[in-house]
């Protein structure tokens, strides 16, 4: 019998961590996750850039080398007990570990790393062709310094996905507190326009900068021809798009079909705007609907066959 998960605290067979630990403390520090197919990490060189650029960003010491040194013993666990076949999610933490009561970093610093392998979530297929989700009151804070970065401090997706219990909502969109569009609570958002241009919302401010975005902007739609961009994304703007979807590292791309249990309201910055054509977007009060185009289809198919899947997102 098989134990998951299977969990590496410094290198060691453990669950427990210190309770001065400050990523337990403060959300003090980093965390990566990743899709194991057949053994093999998806995209590791992109998590393992992200990472160590985090504890850059943070000054936390980043542990490397003992992390692929844990990555081995997770591939030989994997081998020995006949699990090669299925797929695994794999979830780092890198904190700036142990300390006393207070703000003050310890010195010196000796991170804590956590290599922690997971049942892979089993989505249902019916999302490669389509998901249903909404718009979170929630907002997400504007903080450059930390814009971008998986950073340990979570709460505001906590408390955007505790929003909903409908499981028929595959995920929430999230806007700033300036009524831009930023992300989902656990993906990256990706509209094409009427012109077939992909937009990604830009990240300056806030979000995360995800290894799956990463790869589509700057791998796969230049491969494919297809021009894309960061900028910001107003309702006006996902209102217009012709296709619409998510992704993250985890179940690549899943196209967004509709938009339910909200509305694609006026913000107020765009309330002058809009007012002039009320009538002729009357219908941003209702729930919307998209299709899954081909320029998302295409993206699609390259991100499963990157992840070695077939066109399978489980």
């Amino acid at each position: 019998m098989h134990i998951l998960p299977y969990v590496l605290v410094n290198g060691y067979t453990l669950d427990q961590l210190s309770v001065f630990d400050r990523g337990f403390a403060y959300g003090d520090g980093l965390f990566e996750t990743l899709l194991i197919h057949h053994g093999e990490f998806s995209l590791w060189p992109q998590h393992k850039a992200r990472l160590i650029h985090g504890c850059l960003q943070l000054a936390i010491p980043c542990p490397l080398e003992d992390i692929e040194n844990d990555l081995q013993l997770i591939g030989r666990y994997l081998a020995e007990n006949n699990l090669l076949s299925t797929d695994h999610i794999l979830k780092i933490i890198v904190s700036r570990g142990v300390g006393t009561r207070g703000y003050k970093a310890p010195r010196p610093q000796r991170s804590t790393r956590v290599v922690a392998l997971l049942p892979s979530p089993d989505y249902p297929e019916a999302n490669t062709e389509g998901v249903h989700v909404r718009l979170c009151e929630t907002r997400l804070s504007r903080n450059q310094k930390l814009a971008g970065l998986k950073h340990l401090n979570r709460l505001e997706q906590v408390l955007a996905r505790m929003e909903w219990d409908d499981e028929s909502i595959a995920e929430g969109l999230m806007m700033d507190e300036f009524d831009k569009l930023i992300e989902g609570t656990s993906s990256n958002l990706f509209l094409v326009t009427p012109g077939k241009k992909l937009v990604t919302p830009h990240l300056t401010y806030s979000g995360v900068k995800g290894v799956m975005r990463q790869f589509i902007v700057e791998t796969i739609a230049p491969a494919l021809g297809v021009e894309c961009i960061d900028a910001e994304v107003s309702l006006h703007d996902l209102n217009a798009a012709d296709e619409v979807f998510i992704c993250n590292s985890v179940f690549g791309v899943w196209p967004v079909v509709s938009l339910l249990g909200t509305s694609l309201q006026k913000s107020q910055q765009e309330n002058n705007q809009q007012q002039e054509d009320q009538h002729k977007n009357r219908h941003l009060n209702g729930t919307k609907h998209w299709h899954k185009g081909s320029i998302t289809s295409l993206i699609q198919a390259q991100v499963f066959s990157a992840l070695g899947k077939n066109n399978h997102a489980g």
